[in-house]
């Protein structure tokens, strides 16, 4: 909610970005909803396909059910698959395709494709200018504290570098969902088309994520002067 504290001119700057957020949220629950009602031929479960994946590749990970609609996600702390309620039984073509993209992430992790490593590492700075930064430029603006406003800025930076890595690491893990799914014979060739769009349409999130967080920071730095939003 930090964003919107401040209500001025410069809130024009993140209509794009709520505008791309909202489509983006729309188009994967319309996607995800629609390949959900088709079941995959080979009548296996997502979460068989994601075990099957992990045996194959010889990956020492588990796997692991989630409360929640599409929260599926692969934490390589404890090297754990999670799959949500709305993807973990499930045989539909969206389920599945979830399923492989998070195993892509397994994947990653286990060749150490140096992207995911880079944002795991980051993710405890990440946090920090999450919670932090936003609060800190405000006080410091409305307090006329210059060093408070520049340290938000730095930190805030921390949360927006995290959204751009976020997207190289995303688009590999579906790349190479698609590439398993077909590879493996788990979908045939008329049912990847489905599992592509389920996940190009998961993709625009991260997207719209990224940019909704970079044009957050152009407004903090013209609120903060550094810019030349400001004349003080």
């Amino acid at each position: 909610m930090f964003p919107f504290m401040m209500f001025d001119s410069t809130m024009i700057l993140l209509i794009p970005g709520l505008l791309l957020a909202g489509w983006a949220q729309l188009k994967i629950k319309r996607t995800f909803s629609k390949y959900d009602q088709f079941d995959a031929r080979s009548g296996m479960t997502a979460d068989s396909v994601a075990k099957d994946i992990i045996q194959r590749g010889g990956l020492p990970v588990e796997i692991g059910r989630v409360s929640g609609n599409m929260t599926d996600n692969y934490d390589p702390r404890n090297q754990t698959l999670n799959m949500s309620d709305s993807t973990y039984r499930s045989r539909s073509l969206a389920a599945i395709g979830v399923a492989a993209h998070e195993a892509g992430h397994a994947f990653q992790h286990a060749q150490g494709y140096f992207p995911l490593s880079l944002r795991t590492n980051f993710v405890p700075v990440a946090n920090f200018g999450s919670m932090l930064g936003m609060p800190m430029f405000f006080i410091g603006l409305f307090m006329g504290y210059g060093i408070l406003v520049e340290l938000g800025v730095v930190f805030f930076s921390f949360a927006v570098l995290f959204g751009i890595l976020t997207l190289p690491v995303e688009f590999n893990a579906s790349s190479r969902a698609i590439r398993i799914l077909s590879d493996g014979g788990y979908l045939t060739a008329e049912e990847i088309p489905a599992a592509r769009k389920v996940l190009n349409a998961a993709a625009w999130t991260y997207v719209a994520s990224a940019v909704m967080a970079v044009l957050s920071l152009i407004r903090l730095l013209i609120l903060s002067g550094l810019l030349g939003g400001r004349d003080d």
